[in-house]
C-alpha cells in the first residue's frame, strides 16, 4: 500500500505542475478575470463554480428558466448533492470551499487508488495469473498517471465516485452484499451511473448460480433477503436523483430538462448521438472508426490481457464505457469520465507487462513500464493544458 500512495504523492504533484503550467503560459486572462492566472483560478474554473454555488447558497428554488425565452436554463440541478454536501461540512469547520473541497479529493483519491489495487490484485473468478500482485500494483500506479487524473484535484465528484464504484465492487465480490448496497445508494446522489454497476451485480449473482446448479436456492441460501436489497438498490440508485429533483421543483422530469441544456439527450437513443456524429464528420468512415475502436477495447478486455482481471471487474470494464457511450453525447468530456473504467490501467499493465501469450511477467518490465510513463505524464500536461484552461470565446470542457 505504501508505494501505492507513494505513486499517488507523486502523480498529484504532477498535476498540480502540469496546472502551474497550464495557469502560466495557457490561460487566457479573459477566463479568470485578471492579467495573472494563478494555479489557485484553475482550481475555481468550469464545474468547480456550479459545485460553489451549492455549497454556499443550495439549490434554486423551482425550475429556472430563461426570462426572454422562458425555457429551461443551466441550473444547479444538474449537478448532484452527495459531494458538495461533503464539501459543506468541511468547508463548515473554517476551511472555505475551495481548500475544503481539494482536500477531500486528495484523500478521497488516495482511497480510491488503494481499492483499485485491492480489486484488481483479487483472484476471485479470475484466470490464474503469475505476479498477480505486481500487476495490480503496476495497474493503481499507471491509474494515478490516466491524464485526466487532475481533475481529482479540483472540486469535481469523481473521485468520490470512484471510492463508490470500487467499494461497491469489492464488496459484491466478498458478498457483503447490504454494505455494497449503501454504497450503491450513495452513488445515486453523486453519479447517474448506477445502470452500469447493475451489470456488474448480474454478472456476481450469474457466476454464483452457475456455480451451484441446479438451483438457485443453493446458491443464495440465507442471503435471497440481501441479494433482493442489493438489486432493489440498484434500481433505487438509478432514479434516485432525477426522481428527488422532480419532487423539489414540481416538474417531474427536470432533471432530464436541465441536462439537455447542456446537450444530453438520451433520448434519442444509444449510441445515436455517437453514430451520427462520426458521420457528419468523416461519413461511412468515421462510423467505421467508432465501432473499430470500442470492438478493439471488447475484444482486448476479453482476451488475454482481461483474463486476469476478476469477472466483475470485467463486467465494470465493459458496462460503464459502453453505457457512456449509449447515453452521452460527443463531448471533450468523455477523456475525465472515462477516468472511471479504471480497468483499462490494468490492460494497459498487463500490455507492458507480460509476454505475446500473457502467461509470465517479462524480467525487463520496468524498463517497459517506465518507457510507458513518458507518454502518460505529456498526456496529463496535453490534457491540462488543452482542456482545463477556460476560453469564454471557445472553451471545450474537460
Amino acid at each position: 500500500m505504501r508505494t501505492v500512495l507513494m505513486a499517488y504523492a507523486a502523480s498529484r504533484l504532477i498535476a498540480l505542475l502540469a496546472m502551474w503550467v497550464a495557469a502560466t503560459w495557457f490561460q487566457t486572462p479573459a477566463g479568470v478575470g485578471h492579467l495573472h492566472p494563478s494555479v489557485a483560478d484553475m482550481l475555481g474554473l468550469w464545474d468547480a463554480t456550479w459545485y460553489r454555488r451549492i455549497v454556499e447558497q443550495g439549490y434554486p428554488a423551482g425550475l429556472p428558466t430563461d426570462p426572454e425565452t422562458g425555457l429551461v436554463t443551466y441550473s444547479a440541478w444538474a449537478f448532484f448533492p452527495l459531494f458538495p454536501l461533503i464539501v459543506r461540512a468541511l468547508a463548515a469547520t473554517g476551511l472555505g470551499f475551495t481548500v475544503a473541497a481539494v482536500l477531500c479529493n486528495l484523500l478521497l483519491g488516495a482511497a480510491g487508488t488503494v481499492l483499485v489495487w485491492r480489486i484488481t490484485g483479487l483472484a476471485t473468478h479470475a484466470a490464474p495469473q503469475a505476479h498477480r500482485d505486481r500487476l495490480a500494483l503496476v495497474a493503481a500506479c499507471l491509474w494515478c498517471l490516466y491524464p485526466a487524473t487532475g481533475i481529482l484535484l479540483m472540486p469535481y465528484s469523481e473521485a468520490l465516485a470512484l471510492v463508490l464504484i470500487a467499494g461497491s465492487i469489492l464488496l459484491i465480490m466478498r458478498r457483503r452484499y447490504l454494505s455494497a448496497s449503501a454504497l450503491i445508494l450513495l452513488l445515486g446522489f453523486t453519479r447517474a451511473i448506477a445502470p452500469a454497476l447493475g451489470v456488474v451485480v448480474i454478472v456476481h449473482l450469474a457466476a454464483r448460480f452457475r456455480a451451484k446448479r441446479p438451483g438457485w436456492r443453493r446458491a443464495f441460501a440465507g442471503e435471497r433477503a440481501a441479494v433482493a436489497v442489493l438489486a432493489v438498490a440498484v434500481a433505487v440508485s438509478s432514479v434516485a436523483w432525477p426522481v428527488t429533483v422532480g419532487l423539489l421543483t414540481g416538474e417531474p422530469f427536470a432533471f432530464y430538462e436541465v441536462q439537455a441544456v447542456w446537450g444530453q439527450r438520451p433520448d434519442k437513443g444509444p449510441f445515436v448521438l455517437w453514430l451520427s456524429w462520426a458521420w457528419g464528420i468523416h461519413g461511412l468512415f468515421g462510423v467505421a472508426l467508432v465501432v473499430g475502436c470500442l470492438a478493439a477495447y471488447v475484444t482486448l478486455v476479453a482476451g488475454r490481457h482481461g483474463r486476469w482481471l476478476p469477472l466483475e471487474v470485467r463486467a465494470w470494464a465493459y458496462a460503464y464505457p459502453l453505457y457512456l457511450f449509449a447515453v452521452v453525447r460527443p463531448i471533450t468530456s468523455m477523456w475525465r469520465f472515462l477516468l472511471l473504467d479504471f480497468p483499462i490501467a490494468a490492460l494497459v499493465a498487463s500490455v507492458a507487462m507480460r509476454s505475446s501469450s500473457g502467461g509470465r511477467v517479462l524480467p525487463h518490465w520496468r524498463r517497459r513500464v517506465a518507457v510507458l510513463v513518458v507518454p502518460l505524464v505529456a498526456g496529463m500536461f496535453w490534457w491540462t493544458a488543452t482542456l482545463l484552461t477556460y476560453v469564454p470565446w471557445g472553451a471545450s470542457p474537460p
